[in-house]
C-alpha cells in the first residue's frame, strides 16, 4: 500500500469529513450570506451620498463589520463559545461550528459586497433616480444587476475563505477535512492523511473558483 496505507484504511473517514467540510460550508454560505448581503447593501444605501443616507446607522454598521473582521477566527471560537453552547447546546461538531463560521464571513461578506457595489456606474444610479425609481427599484434594478459579476467576484472568494475556515475549525473539534488532518494525521504522525487531506481542500477550492468563473462569464455576455 506504500505511502498511502492510512489514507485507504481511511476511505469511509474521508467520505464522512468531506461531507462534513461541504456541509458547513454550504450552511454557512446560505446564512453569511443572506446576513452579508443585507448588511453590505445597507453600508452601500446608507453611507454618504447613498439612496438612504444616514451616518449614524453607517457609523454603526461600518464599526461592527470592522471589529468582527479584526477579530482572528482561531479567538473568535472561543470568545463567542458560551453564545454558541446557549445557541446548539454545544461547541463541538459540525453544527455547532457554524455559528463561529458565520459570525467570522458574514462581516467579511459584507465589506465585499459594499466594494462590489462601489463598482456600479453612479452615472446609471443618476439616471434612474431621474426617472423617479423607488429606492428598492434601484436596489434590484440597478446595483444587484449592474453589480452582479462583482458579486460573484466577491462570493467566490468569501466561500474559498470560508473553506479554510472549516479547516481551522476542525482543528478544535468542529470536524471536516481539517479535524481529519490534524487528529489523524498530525497527531498521530500518519503524513499521508494530511497530505490527502489538503488536497482535497485545495480541490473544494478550485471547484468553487471555476464554477464562479464560469458564471461571471455567463452574466457578462
Amino acid at each position: 500500500m506504500g505511502f498511502f496505507e492510512n489514507v485507504i484504511a481511511s476511505k469511509q473517514d474521508f467520505v464522512v469529513e468531506t461531507g462534513a467540510t461541504l456541509y458547513m460550508v454550504v450552511v454557512t454560505s446560505i446564512i453569511a450570506g443572506i446576513i452579508g448581503m443585507i448588511v453590505g447593501l445597507l453600508l452601500t444605501l446608507t453611507k454618504e451620498g447613498g439612496l438612504w443616507e444616514n451616518q449614524k446607522v453607517y457609523w454603526f454598521l461600518d464599526k461592527v463589520v470592522n471589529i468582527f473582521r479584526s477579530i482572528p477566527f482561531i479567538i473568535l471560537l472561543a470568545l463567542i463559545s458560551p453564545f454558541t453552547r446557549h445557541l446548539i447546546g454545544t461547541t463541538i461538531g459540525n453544527t455547532a461550528a457554524i455559528v463561529p463560521l458565520v459570525v467570522g464571513s458574514a462581516p467579511f461578506y459584507a465589506r465585499q459586497i459594499e466594494n462590489a457595489l462601489a463598482e456600479v456606474d453612479p452615472g446609471i444610479i443618476e439616471a434612474a433616480e431621474s426617472m423617479g425609481d423607488s429606492p428598492m427599484h434601484i436596489v434590484y434594478g440597478v446595483y444587484l444587476k449592474e453589480g452582479l459579476p462583482s458579486i460573484l467576484r466577491a462570493s467566490a472568494l468569501t466561500i474559498i475563505s470560508l473553506i479554510g475556515l472549516t479547516a481551522m475549525a476542525g482543528a478544535v473539534g468542529a470536524g471536516g477535512l481539517g479535524n481529519l488532518a490534524i487528529t489523524r494525521g498530525y497527531n498521530r504522525f500518519q503524513n499521508d492523511i494530511i497530505v490527502v487531506s489538503t488536497v482535497l481542500i485545495l480541490i473544494l477550492v478550485f471547484i468553487t473558483q471555476a464554477v464562479f468563473d464560469l458564471w461571471v462569464k455567463k452574466v457578462q455576455h
